[in-house]
């Protein structure tokens, strides 16, 4: 047990905690019982799981084991009550995760599609919320206007690890699904399709076991197009975003060098082939840059790129930061992007950014630690 990471349960699903009980001697549904107790009723401690008998979790304690949630090292808060948590694991490695109350980062647009809003029974101040999540220590696909990119990549997140940012999270702000609405989008540090076996089984076991409905997750793409498929064939899925932030190949190279291997062809094919539910948009997000990508004839190359998908766009104004070559465009610019999009029969919203005065706004990700950023 030399790897910290086979001393913590936290990641092992159904299966692997009633074979750990079996191990130990104990009867089958022992292992239930841990499953709940860890997921469910989010107990972080052995000696606090009531449910099992004390010779078990002696055994557990005595084998080294642990439930293995990660801690908060810090955590900065924004004016609009977005938190960014910088997250360390056993191994020293940090993420950041961010908590949005009253949902992701926010939608504008022509009404049609503003989102579910559900009855505040809680007497909390926001009725719903939003958490971030980071599936790798860094990120490999050196999107040119991500601050993450500049971070490289260090290593993918086990399981545990991805489901372990939600529940520190939970802990913290106090919150418990499925009495308080709670959406998940994995959009934080990381390409999760280049981790996928360990972000599909955190997806699974953040249904079944912490019941976050696989209908309030989203996941987002830089393009991994054979994922998408294998993405697609999947039982229990979240939604998925495809980011997108380019109209043309020549112009996607440039600002996302993945293009090269998957390039807009391939892409939207993987998209028009994706199987959606019934009720159910795919998501393209455009990050736009002044003077980039942002001009009228980029919005109508995206209207016939993206004709004959049943897919909605995320326009999200690009949130800045040190090291990142370009500029965020004005207002005018981006509302009439929207206009061209809406008129040509794309719903398009705008993402309204949260968190940009702490480094927690889309792109944002770099583990800054000393928040000088301008809040204009």
């Amino acid at each position: 047990m030399n790897d910290p990471k086979q001393t913590e349960l936290l990641g092992m699903d159904l299966p692997e905690l009633t074979a750990l009980a079996e191990q130990a001697q104990q009867p089958p549904y022992r292992g239930r019982q841990l499953f709940e107790a860890i997921y469910r009723q989010r107990i972080d401690r052995f000696e606090h799981i009531s449910t099992l008998p004390e010779a078990f979790r002696s055994v557990l304690s005595n084998r080294g084991l642990r439930v293995g949630v990660p801690r908060i090292e810090k955590k900065f808060i924004s004016r609009d009550g977005t938190v960014r948590y910088l997250v360390k694991f056993s191994d020293e490695q940090t993420v950041e995760t961010v908590w949005m109350p009253e949902g992701d980062e926010g939608e504008t647009g022509d009404g049609s599609e503003a989102g579910e809003q559900s009855e505040n029974t809680s007497n909390r101040p926001w009725s719903r919320a939003t958490i971030c999540l980071s599936s790798q220590v860094g990120c490999a696909v050196d999107c040119q206007f991500c601050l993450t990119a500049l971070l490289g990549v260090k290593r993918n997140l086990s399981a545990g690890e991805i489901v372990g940012q939600v529940l520190a999270v939970l802990a913290d702000q106090h919150v418990s699904p499925p009495q308080d609405r709670v959406n998940l989008v994995f959009m934080g540090m990381g390409e999760p399709f280049l981790n996928y076996t360990n972000f599909m089984k955190a997806a699974r076991l953040l249904a079944e076991g912490v019941a976050i409905p696989e209908s309030r997750m989203t996941v987002s793409t830089a393009g991994i197009v054979p994922k998408i498929y294998d993405f697609g064939k999947e039982p229990v899925r979240p939604k998925l975003a495809i980011s997108l932030n380019a109209s043309n190949d020549e112009l996607r190279t440039r600002l996302m060098p993945i293009n090269r291997k998957w390039n807009l062809e391939k892409l939207i094919q993987a998209a028009r082939a994706f199987p959606l539910r019934p009720r159910e948009r795919l998501t393209f997000e455009y990050v736009l840059l002044d003077g980039v990508n942002d001009s009228e004839q980029n919005a109508r190359e995206i209207l016939a790129l993206t004709s004959g998908t049943r897919a909605k766009i995320n326009l999200i104004a690009l949130n800045p930061g040190p090291g990142i070559d370009f500029r965020s465009p004005a207002e005018a610019n981006v509302l009439k992007f929207q206009t061209i999009l809406v008129n040509g029969g794309f719903p398009t919203f705008i993402r309204r950014p949260r968190g940009r005065d702490i480094y927690a706004a889309c792109g944002q990700l770099k583990r800054t630690t000393e928040v000088t950023l301008p809040t204009t």
